[in-house]
């Protein structure tokens, strides 16, 4: 039995790559088929991914195969500010990344807050900017985490930016739960199925609090809100802000705190990004959410964010992301900008 399954792989195997080589563009160099194929082997040793037949199998090498092609021609090109590289996404097209990975939505007009909010932010006479802010290294920021194949990139985004201002204002550093917002803070939020920062920071308010990770833990999947779990308050806000859909505002405060922010995250390179300062190419169609933690400048001059994501620590470097600012793209590189908001202790 094993014999023939190996047989009927090598089968489709054969077929699927030659399908892949004579498909490719032959201006292209020479792509080398046995080596994707032991990369790809490798990488699902690495990964521990198993597949239910020999037909998906064959169906995710070929799209390994694709990725691995991209990165490969991406590297050996000139003048790179950043690098990409095989992660845990490498079996996945892009559309089925975006689909599986992202899930920022912008509610109807009726569930968010008066629009009065927008540029009366907090920070905004505040002229001290220094060259570099780093959060993490100020011990506001947890360790990355991996919101897995649910849509709960908002509740992440939410969840770090209120351990940060528990941490700067307390002194205290807490481990917050997204599984609460998931289940919990629905008032316009789909959980899994995608949501708003804004509304997460509404339901802590009017919740008077939210509860740790160890008393209310991920799992990754709707749920039904545990009263009892979300009545315990480990950390509370007062009330949040809207910044303007500027860079410049945007800087002041996060000179002052981590930042929840919306970006585009589309895109093959967006979803290799290995490391480096990310320069696009990326549109402004905002569908992921992340947590803006600080800024500085590379070495090459290059100005950029520091932004902590939720797809564990085999993307990027190690889990995060430094992204161009000041691109001179209205709302930001990749449209990172455009909708940006903080809690108030």
């Amino acid at each position: 039995m094993a014999f023939k399954l190996a047989q009927n792989f090598s089968i489709w195997l054969i077929l699927v790559l030659c399908t892949f080589a004579c498909a490719s563009n032959a201006a292209s160099r020479a792509f080398d088929i046995p080596s994707a194929t032991k990369k790809f082997e490798e990488w699902m040793s690495r990964h521990g991914r198993d597949y239910k037949d020999v037909a998906e199998k064959a169906k995710r090498l070929k799209i390994f195969s694709e990725n691995l092609r991209f990165i490969e021609e991406f590297n050996g090109a000139a003048n790179r500010t950043y690098k990409v590289g095989l992660n845990k996404f490498s079996d996945l097209t892009n559309e089925e990344f975006v689909a599986a990975y992202t899930g920022y939505k912008l509610p109807s007009s009726s569930t968010r807050r008066n629009s009065s909010q927008v540029n009366s932010f907090k920070y905004q006479g505040s002229d001290s900017i220094p060259e570099s802010v780093d959060w993490v290294k100020k011990g506001a920021v947890n360790p990355i985490k991996n919101q897995e194949r649910c849509g709960s990139c908002w509740s992440f985004s939410v969840v770090a930016a209120v351990e940060a201002i528990t941490q700067i204002t307390s002194g205290v550093l807490p481990n917050l739960s997204e599984q609460q917002l998931i289940d919990c803070a629905t008032n316009g939020n789909q959980g899994c199925r995608g949501g708003w920062m804004d509304n997460g920071f509404e339901y802590i308010i009017n919740n008077h609090g939210i509860n740790s990770e160890s008393n209310y833990p991920y799992v990754g999947v709707d749920g039904t809100c545990n009263m009892q779990a979300s009545s315990v308050a480990k950390a509370k806000i007062s009330d949040y802000r809207d910044v303007s859909p500027n860079e410049d505002d945007m800087l002041k405060a996060v000179v002052m705190q981590p930042v929840s922010v919306a970006l585009d995250s589309s895109g093959a390179a967006f979803q290799n990004y290995a490391g480096g300062v990310f320069i696009g190419p990326c549109g402004t169609n905002l569908n992921h959410a992340v947590t803006v933690v600080g800024y500085g400048t590379d070495t090459d001059g290059t100005k950029y964010w520091l932004i902590r994501n939720s797809w564990d620590v085999s993307w990027g470097e190690s889990g995060y992301m430094r992204i161009q600012r000041d691109s001179g793209v209205e709302g930001g590189l990749c449209g990172i900008a455009s909708k940006v908001s903080y809690p108030i202790a």
